[in-house]
């Protein structure tokens, strides 16, 4: 899991500087364009199956502004969230470990306010499918089911421009429910809900 969490840290790195050095010299992607590209931390909420916080994920969006301040788009990211069961008197980590891996992916809209500021503080909302695996590991065997269901999203963000050209910086705040079940041996998992944070770069 540390690899994937480093790869994931390197694509997120490469993606940034291939599109810091292919856009135009200029604050935002285009006059109406913008895209993200983040690090994402999540933290299940009501999961008893995998209800360990992770900073394994990564977000990207991209979109048009069809008003001033109004602006659609696409969206993908993904997140994974383990659990360890203890055994016995302690914790063994080959024995009974459960992950949660989730890919939604669809429409995205936002309103931004200050567009052309400095500081563009915005609130939004995703809607689309998640797919989810959940998977129970143990000893040298895994049981797991593939899942789809219906995914939204809102979110609070804010785009920094610190800079007269360039890309600038991304915060967001998110909460996301999906209606995902699962069933993993004697486990059930009954819908998703997840709350996390955001950071990366705005174009």
């Amino acid at each position: 899991m540390k690899t994937m969490k480093y790869i994931s840290l390197r694509v997120l790195a490469i993606a940034a500087l291939a599109l810091a050095f292919a856009m135009p010299a200029k604050a935002q992607l285009s006059d109406n364009g913008y895209a993200n590209v983040d690090w994402q931390f999540n933290a299940p909420l009501k999961n008893h199956f995998a209800d360990k916080a992770s900073g394994w994920g990564m977000n990207f969006e991209g979109g048009y502004f069809v008003t001033p301040n109004l602006g659609l788009g696409l969206f993908m990211n993904y997140s994974s969230n383990r659990a360890t069961f203890p055994v016995g008197e302690g914790t063994v980590n080959t024995d009974q470990q459960h992950t949660i891996f989730q890919l939604p992916f669809g429409a995205a809209a936002r309103y931004q306010m200050n567009r052309g500021g400095a500081w563009q503080p915005y609130f939004g909302v995703k809607l689309g499918a998640n797919y989810a695996k959940v998977r129970s590991n143990y000893n040298m065997f895994e049981t797991r089911d593939n899942t789809w269901g219906f995914y939204v999203s809102p979110e609070i963000g804010l785009n920094v421009y610190p800079w007269a050209y360039g890309p600038g910086l991304h915060i967001a705040v998110y909460y996301s429910y999906a209606t995902n079940k699962a069933n993993v041996l004697t486990y059930n998992v009954d819908k998703l809900n997840n709350f996390g944070f955001r950071v990366g770069l705005a174009f």
